[in-house]
């Protein structure tokens, strides 16, 4: 019998797919505990997966276009599910099943809808069904630029605070139209400050509460990240994550103002929280640089473990595990570290992927935690 970690707990049921990926149709029964999803590469391991991120993100994991996401020569895809959630158990309270119906039609906007009701935006769906992935893909937050590692702040600050995924959105939008009106005055010739001046205030004041709302999460991130980084690491060496930004906080105003004559020539705004960087270093030097492969890993694994422990603290249920394709990838301490953090029920409901079964079955054996193996 299924015991929850809290007095309430959350997973997902069921799932059912059509046209998604590399799946024509297909349903899918899950456990609360863990999920092993095994078969041979190229099989659809990690679509399922992404099916389910498409369930708590309304996206794609991979950051893949909707319309990509449809099979070939098909009109368009449905992903569904659902989840249990069940409050004070002890109770007797029973427990409430929601359904998720997420679908794409080509040349149609993305439809979301909750127990087949639609959403009146798709942001007012992100957070209620947390979610944390782990994958191969994971070290492109080191390798690759500032924009890689902004999105997995923004994502995973999304989850936890709706006002700040309000405010992301609609400086992105302000953004987006801004450049368009720069794109246009190069194409004329001329420029027109007072239509620019349009912009100014809202990217200054939306600017602000968004750098703000970064630093405050750097602050109660980073212990919980450290924390794991020791643990993976036996407390080897000293790991930070700074925020450095183009804007010093109260002088949003000044600088916007005087890079206005950078930003005509290069007809794009190139001042702006939408380029700040989240800066990893080890014992104070760069991690891209100074970094072992085993360290930028285990640096990515505790910044994962401390983003399931944010959500943990704000949300009332904890969030979904989903670990793709980590037993290639990882050593077997990180390996081990997981392992053990599931024996002691830190995690909730896990789904695991594998080309190997046996590998797993012998990884997992000493777990009292029941499992389920479905085979692809």
């Amino acid at each position: 019998m299924f015991k929850p970690f809290y007095s309430s707990f959350m997973y997902l049921k069921s799932l059912q797919v059509k046209q998604f990926k590399s799946y024509e149709e297909a349903q899918f029964d899950f456990i609360p505990e863990i999920n092993c999803i095994v078969g041979e590469n190229g099989i659809g391991k990690t679509n399922l997966l992404d099916a389910i991120h498409f369930l708590s993100m309304t996206k794609s994991a991979r950051g893949i276009a909707d319309p990509l996401c449809i099979q070939h020569e098909k009109d368009f895809f449905m992903v569904q599910g659902s989840f249990i959630y069940q409050k004070h158990l002890e109770s007797g309270i029973p427990e409430s099943e929601t359904q998720i119906t997420c679908a794409v039609q080509r040349g149609h906007k993305k439809s979301l809808l909750r127990d087949q009701k639609p959403y009146p935006r798709l942001a007012d769906h992100i957070g209620n069904f947390p979610i944390v992935l782990m994958d191969p893909h994971d070290t492109d937050l080191v390798r690759e630029g500032s924009e890689e590692r902004r999105r997995f702040f923004d994502g995973m600050m999304s989850q936890l605070d709706r006002g700040f995924l309000e405010n992301l959105l609609r400086y992105n939008r302000v953004v987006q139209q801004r450049n368009i009106l720069l794109k246009q005055f190069a194409e004329r010739g001329q420029v027109d400050h007072l239509q620019l001046a349009i912009y100014h205030e809202p990217m200054v004041t939306l600017g602000e509460q968004i750098h703000q709302a970064r630093i405050e999460f750097l602050a109660s991130f980073l212990p919980q990240f450290q924390m794991h980084y020791a643990a993976l690491s036996d407390d080897r060496e000293q790991v930070s994550i700074t925020l450095e930004s183009t804007f010093i906080s109260g002088e949003f105003d000044a600088t916007l103002k005087a890079g206005e004559q950078q930003d005509l020539a290069a007809q794009r705004s190139t001042i702006g929280i939408h380029r700040d960087e989240f800066s990893f270093e080890i014992n104070n030097f760069p991690l891209k640089k100074f970094g072992s492969q085993g360290q930028q890993k285990s640096f990515v694994v505790a910044m994962k473990l401390a983003q399931f422990d944010s959500l943990v603290a704000a949300k009332p249920r904890k969030p979904l595990l989903l670990l793709d394709d980590i037993f290639d990838k990882l050593d077997d301490r990180r390996i081990q570290r997981l392992i053990e953090m599931m024996a002691q029920d830190h995690f909730g409901q896990v789904f695991i992927t594998d080309a190997r079964p046996e590998r797993t079955k012998s990884l997992l054996k000493s777990l009292k935690n029941h499992i389920q193996y479905i085979p692809l």
